[in-house]
């Protein structure tokens, strides 16, 4: 086994593992899909710090997108001066370009690392390998509320999922994207397929996956969009005051 399997399994898969099984013993009525939810709201509390970081660089820049405009306006024809000219603007207003990408790339890894747990966790010859101190409960039910099957695909779950989606990343997006000669810019054709496309591409993904692993998307995304909300909330707030 190479180094980076054993960093693997040893720092996200066990623990996502045995996190969810001890969850699963001791929560009441041991249902595993309310052991996913608990599962994944202490993983988002504990990359708190990260996301709320993350949302903000985020919100600095979506308010920076007119600046952003004018110097790729004013020097469209010099690559090399435009890129320096925002990098100053970057600096200038404090504002990490690339601060909203680390938290997608923290999450990959803890999303695949989830989807093997619920593909082979389950089996009860893998439960050999919980710690020591946890239970091992023989047979772990998938079923959520007595009614949906976690191990299998769920068209609803899968919905779910990507409507919160949506609903995050349209209330990431720019409010007022501006766009040069009527066309749209790079970074606003990104945006509208954040908004629009990958919530649609993430449905049809949870479409072919087991239904926990939609379950644990959609509360990431309803955590997420609390967040956001709270996060934004401030600003508005202010705003009525002015008014």
């Amino acid at each position: 086994m190479s180094f980076l399997s054993v960093i693997y399994q040893e720092i996200l898969y066990k623990p996502l593992f045995n996190g969810l099984v001890f969850l699963y013993n001791n929560l009441p009525g041991h249902d595993f899909g309310v052991a996913i939810i608990v599962l994944t709201i202490l993983i988002r509390l504990l990359f708190y710090p990260l996301f709320q970081k993350s949302m903000k660089a985020q919100k600095e820049m979506a308010e920076l997108q007119p600046k952003i405009k004018e110097v790729q306006t004013k020097y469209k024809n010099d690559k090399e001066k435009q890129a320096r000219a925002l990098m100053e603007l970057y600096k200038e207003h404090k504002v990490n370009p690339m601060g909203g990408c680390l938290p997608l790339i923290i999450q990959i890894p803890i999303l695949f690392a989830f989807f093997q747990v619920l593909r082979t966790g389950l089996d009860p010859a893998r439960l050999n390998g919980l710690y020591g101190f946890i239970k091992n409960p023989g047979i772990i039910n998938s079923m959520f509320l007595g009614a949906v099957n976690l191990a299998n695909p769920n068209v609803i779950l899968a919905f779910l999922t990507g409507i919160t989606q949506f609903i995050q990343a349209k209330m990431m997006s720019p409010k007022n994207p501006i766009a040069a000669s009527g066309k749209s810019d790079f970074a606003t054709a990104m945006s509208k397929q954040m908004t629009y496309v990958m919530p649609v591409f993430i449905f049809l993904i949870a479409l072919k996956f087991p239904a926990g692993l939609a379950l644990y998307w959609t509360v990431l995304n309803i955590f997420g969009i609390t967040q956001q909300y709270f996060l934004q909330k401030p600003k508005a707030s202010l705003n009525k005051d002015v008014e």
